[in-house]
């Protein structure tokens, strides 16, 4: 029951597949959290519905909580929802300067498990995360990149061969790593919606609070 379920969360990045259709609304990128004439740095979220919230109450997706993570602490930033719900590195890859607009400091790159859930061929998504890492390290912006697994049924060999594209890119782009960007939520009673895919609210308090934990190494006040 316990892999049933966590292969039935892995599925919620692709929030998009036939057998489960995703609302239009769901395609558009989650709004971004600006003030009135604020001119904090920029930390954008750039991911899937992970990072959009998908399902989750307004103002509750983890980038949400994250600034509120940020403002308790007293650092001074910004935080951009760019989540896009079904988004692949492909598409990723295509709204890379979306993301650089803005100048931001830091970006958070959630993506590529859409792409394992779908058996796209490593070398492509390992591809399109370097290009997009190699954009951002480019345009003066550092990445904190969020890692992610697949069902067990998957194959081994895919499997391992998925797992260890983010230790690679780390490595070669000297960046900072989240092994998993569900940890400690999937699988977790009352931490999941009630389709088991997304995390509820309190859930994404959670990943925001482990993102929080990597990034402050990162970060000035």
């Amino acid at each position: 029951m316990k892999r049933l379920l966590f292969s039935l969360m892995l599925f919620a990045a692709a929030c998009g597949t036939k057998s489960e259709p995703v609302p239009a609304a769901a395609l558009e990128p989650a709004p971004a959290l600006i003030g009135l004439s604020d001119d904090r740095p920029v930390i954008v979220a750039f991911g899937d519905s992970l990072s959009a919230g998908f399902g989750a109450e307004t103002g509750s997706s983890y980038p949400d909580f994250l600034q509120r993570e940020l403002d308790a602490a007293g650092f001074k930033y910004r935080v951009v929802n760019q989540g896009v719900s079904g988004d692949t590195t492909s598409g990723g890859l295509e709204r890379v300067s979306q993301a650089t607009e803005s100048k931001p400091y830091l970006v958070i790159l959630e993506l590529g498990g859409n792409d394992g859930l779908r058996g796209l061929p490593i070398a492509a998504t390992r591809d399109n995360l370097d290009k997009m890492i190699l954009a951002f390290k480019e345009a003066g912006v550092l990445v904190l990149l969020a890692g992610m697994t697949l069902p067990r049924n998957y194959g081994s060999d895919y499997i391992r061969e998925f797992e260890q594209m983010y230790p690679m890119l780390e490595k070669k782009h000297k960046i900072t790593r989240m092994r998993f960007l569900l940890d400690g939520v999937v699988l977790q009673k009352g931490l999941m919606q009630r389709d088991e895919i997304h995390p509820t609210a309190a859930g994404n308090k959670i990943v925001a609070r482990n993102v929080f934990q990597a990034i402050v190494p990162l970060l000035k006040k």
